[in-house]
């Protein structure tokens, strides 16, 4: 694959705490709904790698998991997947949250990243929701935290100064192929982003009734023969039955709604009419077992 004069490319890690904003951005970079939001932490389990391409370089982002001490083999398996790609990339994202304190948690990211030398720009996220001397403030202490070649103050949420951490990304990258076709946002197949949206929707509607002990496998997924129509198959597992029965629901009310909000931004992804189908299992304590984080895909 050879580079064309000048081109710029390459790969780009998005990391910071749970609940900084990393997916927001995410989308927010790529104009397309790629990765699951949720108030819960651990919501982005899978590195999602979403791709920009520009006239003069493209830049393929990889989402990770919040980083976070792990306490199951689930959190050993994320951390060890935020560590790989953090090897992986050409330039690192380290986001944090304006809003809030830079704590410990900060702290811990930012010495793993003075051990590499790849170039990081630290980007303090929610400045809508800053005034301009809080947004001062708070800058001054990431650029204590770190040899960074830059802390750009942005909102992933309003779009605000997001142009300044793409212009200065393009400078770090260096000089490489055109890794992917122009019009190519993602590399999962769609069946990933499908199970991700539903995924999403169930943290979303059970709030905290729920831990975050679900997964979502997308077990078929194809056009129908006779008219303009997607027929979806997916199974959402838990741990628990009281877990099946919450998401369930009263007369199955819960899984409909599930089902509704999720077949709205799957038809708006896919760009065609969609007939989703949910099932809900119960795998006892799943986020523990090895083999089936392997057989669910973490």
């Amino acid at each position: 694959m050879e580079s064309e004069d000048g081109y710029k490319s390459g790969f780009v890690g998005i990391i910071g705490r749970p609940n900084v904003g990393k997916s927001t951005l995410l989308n927010n970079l790529v104009h397309h709904k790629l990765a699951i939001i949720s108030e819960k932490p651990q919501t982005t389990r899978n590195k999602i790698r979403a791709i920009l391409t520009r006239d003069d370089a493209q830049m393929i982002f990889v989402d990770t998991p919040g980083f976070h001490k792990p306490k199951n083999a689930l959190g050993e398996r994320l951390i060890k997947a935020v560590r790989e790609t953090l090897q992986e990339v050409d330039v690192i994202v380290f986001m944090l949250d304006g809003t809030k304190t830079i704590g410990k948690g900060d702290l811990f990211i930012a010495d793993e990243l003075a051990n590499l030398d790849t170039p990081a720009v630290a980007v303090l996220n929610k400045i809508d929701r800053l005034s301009s001397d809080q947004v001062e403030a708070q800058k001054t202490v990431v650029q204590n935290l770190g040899e960074f070649r830059d802390v750009i103050p942005l909102s992933a949420k309003t779009s605000e100064n997001v142009h300044a951490l793409i212009e200065r990304i393009a400078e770090l990258l260096p000089q490489g192929p055109k890794y992917y076709p122009e019009d190519m946002i993602a590399e999962q197949p769609e069946s990933f982003i499908v199970g991700e949206l539903i995924r999403e929707k169930v943290l979303q509607l059970t709030r905290e009734e729920v831990p975050h002990s679900v997964a979502v496998v997308v077990d078929e997924m194809q056009q129908r023969q006779d008219r303009d129509l997607v027929d979806i198959e997916a199974t959402i597992y838990v741990e628990r039955d009281s877990q099946k029965g919450i998401i369930i629901g009263k007369g199955a009310r819960m899984l409909k709604e599930i089902g509704s909000r999720a077949r709205q931004e799957i038809e708006a992804l896919l760009g065609e009419q969609v007939f989703l189908n949910l099932k809900v299992r119960v795998e006892k304590d799943w986020s523990k077992r090895p083999e089936m984080l392997k057989r669910l895909g973490y």
